[in-house]
């Protein structure tokens, strides 16, 4: 009688490499609705309207807003002067829903009230320069951490010995979902950001370029943001 033959053996396979886990997918840029926050009082600036003082041949807030409306699905402004020279600029504007110049929160308040879109993205009108893949960046982090916040931040690189981001809390993508967290939360009297977004699930988007986030708080300041680049960093 004959012998069955052995099974045949198994091909022999490499070890396979490391597969790096892929990126969450992305919140796309119609998701995401950005806001101007121009509705200060400008008292570093002699109580003038910061976001319609010239930068560039146009009004700070508007430069802004131009910048802002390439990286996200639509835009609108928060003001609470000069409301028709805001509406100019052709895109909604909202007054604070609270009085009193309340704060960069107040105004994050009025876009959540009128976002139309999941996510909100926040930036102050007196930071002209802001990366162009601000938005692109932040919701990426967003995603790939399953925040609800996430804040942009800074380091510089070249520091020795490395130095902690530093969180830039008027630059912030904010779910949706969280307005009536907010709503309580300055009901209670609190103006603060980061002890707010603290409260939630949030993250950071960290940006290398410093000079991207400086601001404006006086004219000179401002003056000094229309510089060239290599001259504002001396």
């Amino acid at each position: 009688m004959t012998n069955p033959s052995p099974p045949a053996a198994a091909p022999s396979q490499a070890p396979s490499a490391a597969i790096k886990p892929a990126a969450a997918p992305t919140i796309p840029p119609e998701d995401i609705t950005g806001l101007v926050l121009a509705g200060g009082r400008g008292s570093r600036m002699g109580g003038v309207d910061k976001g319609l003082q010239n930068h560039q041949g146009m009004p700070l807030a508007l430069y802004t807003l131009l910048r802002l409306r390439t990286q996200v699905g639509s835009v609108m402004v928060n003001a609470n002067r000069n409301i028709g020279a805001y509406e100019a600029f052709g895109a909604p504007v909202w007054p604070d829903s609270t009085p009193d110049f309340a704060g960069p929160l107040a105004g994050m308040l009025t876009g959540l009230e009128h976002c139309e879109t999941p996510w909100l993205l926040c930036v102050p009108c007196d930071t002209p320069n802001f990366p162009d893949d601000l938005a692109a960046r932040m919701a990426q982090v967003a995603a790939d951490a399953s925040a609800d916040v996430v804040l942009a931040a800074t380091r510089n690189p070249q520091a020795s010995p490395p130095a902690e981001p530093q969180a830039q809390p008027v630059f912030c993508l904010l779910r949706h979902g969280l307005l009536e967290s907010l709503i309580a939360y300055m009901s209670s009297g609190q103006r603060k950001i980061d002890r707010w977004t603290s409260q939630h699930r949030q993250a950071l988007a960290v940006f290398d370029d410093e000079q991207a986030f400086s601001n404006a708080n006086t004219l000179d300041e401002l003056r000094m943001l229309a510089a060239p680049a290599a001259h504002r960093a001396r």
